[in-house]
């Protein structure tokens, strides 16, 4: 018995032994098993946030400017940053004009499609109406002129409408005895002349004429600018060239003549016969009282005359054909203001009131007719202002074109009162 008992507790004893190291492995086993699922969700846990954090990546890409992913990519990267921009768009802030940038290879586009359009530039063609512009111009002025005028017209005949030809019309009822030169070869023609018949017939000195740029600008510093044009060798821009060149036109025109250069866009209100090498201030300093902006649509010169030579000269060093009014406004602005005040230059620059009295974002306020009591009072205030102390009203045709001449407007009685003909006063 008793060695059974023993053998018994032998086995029980090894049995208790086999289950408490089984236990022990049971818990081994499952403290192992918690700490790899622990383990295994750390590791997923992480997986998960570097797909997320490579998803949001490849997100960010996908949300990135074309520009910018290209820069990426591209085998040799250019520097993406304000002053690229600025180089390749500009916005001019005074106009809201867009500004094509004169990029390599844009200027090469364009001076090569110029270069296959130069025949179709009439302006630059020589003929025989080019060759007798300069006899034309003297025979002409050989009159009793009391004043001598110039326009331009780079548009078809058909285009010069009534509203050109109420500005006209306006040159003479403020100048009878005065002479109006237009410089136009599509004026200079038989559709032309029959569109200035009825003031030929009344007497009026007007006359267009092809113009000859070579002999214009000959002996000046945009000569050779122009042979360079001319030849296909410079960049116009993406402004049209005529345009451009009506700002060069009217400038050696007066170099050459003297006399008094008028856009076809101004209501001439009184004689500019007492005006000597005079210009015009588009804007002043309500402070300072200094002009701020001049204008070249009308320009009372001398011939010969030293500002005008630095006019040409700054056209030629400075010509850029995508900008809007820096051949023109804003080239006559920037010489004045660096000669101003020098020795040598004689001219006089007059208030906005003398020739740009209305500035051309209200211009259309010139157009409507009075709606009530209140507005014939501020019609006929205007208008006492406009006669008392205006030679002229700058029109802004960019901007009124379109619009309509209401009877009873201030544009109505201003042509109705300095008009020769008097027809089709009212419309657009």
């Amino acid at each position: 018995m008793t060695v059974k008992r023993a053998v018994s507790l032998q086995i029980f004893g090894y049995r208790l032994v086999g289950r408490g190291k089984s236990s022990v492995i049971y818990i081994i086993l499952f403290a192992l098993l918690i700490i790899f699922m622990f383990a295994d969700n750390i590791i997923s846990n992480i997986s998960l946030h570097s797909a997320a954090f490579t998803k949001k990546e490849d997100s960010e890409v996908l949300q990135t400017p074309k520009a910018i992913r290209k820069l990426k990519t591209d085998a040799t990267p250019v520097p993406f940053n304000i002053s690229t921009q600025k180089k390749i768009i500009k916005v001019d802030s005074e106009n809201q004009n867009l500004l094509v940038s004169s990029s390599g290879v844009r200027e090469e586009q364009r001076i090569g499609r110029f270069s296959r359009k130069l025949a179709e530039y009439e302006i630059f063609k020589s003929d025989d109406l080019t060759k007798k512009f300069h006899g034309r111009v003297l025979e002409f002025f050989n009159q009793k002129c009391e004043v001598h005028f110039f326009m331009t017209w780079i548009s078809t005949a058909v285009s010069f409408g009534r509203r050109e030809i109420l500005g006209v019309e306006s040159v003479f009822k403020a100048h009878p005895h005065g002479c109006l030169m237009i410089l136009s070869r599509t004026m200079d023609s038989a559709q032309g002349y029959r569109i200035l018949q009825p003031l030929l017939d009344r007497g009026f000195k007007v006359l267009a004429v092809t113009p000859d740029f070579p002999f214009l600008l000959k002996n000046t510093p945009a000569e050779a600018w122009f042979d360079d044009m001319k030849g296909g060798k410079k960049d116009p821009g993406e402004i049209p060239l005529a345009q451009n060149l009506s700002n060069l036109m009217r400038l050696s025109v007066l170099y050459k003549y003297g006399g008094v250069y008028l856009d076809t866009d101004f209501i001439v209100l009184k004689s500019f016969r007492g005006l000597k090498n005079t210009i015009g201030a588009q804007s002043i300093n309500t402070v300072s009282k200094k002009w701020t902006r001049l204008n070249n649509a009308v320009l009372i010169f001398d011939m010969n005359h030293p500002l005008l030579f630095k006019f040409i000269e700054e056209f030629a060093l400075t010509f850029d054909g995508n900008k809007w009014g820096h051949n023109g406004p804003y080239l006559v602005s920037r010489v004045v203001h660096r000669v101003e005040g020098r020795p040598g230059y004689n001219f006089t620059v007059l208030p906005p009131m003398a020739f740009y009295p209305v500035d051309w974002t209200k211009v259309g306020s010139l157009f409507k007719m009075p709606k009530d009591r209140a507005d014939s009072r501020w019609v006929e205030a205007k208008l006492q202002q406009l006669n008392g102390q205006s030679y002229g009203v700058h029109l802004w045709n960019k901007q009124s074109s379109k619009l309509v001449v209401e009877e009873g407007s201030i544009m109505g009685r201003l042509i109705s009162e300095n008009c020769v003909l008097c027809k089709h006063i009212y419309g657009s």
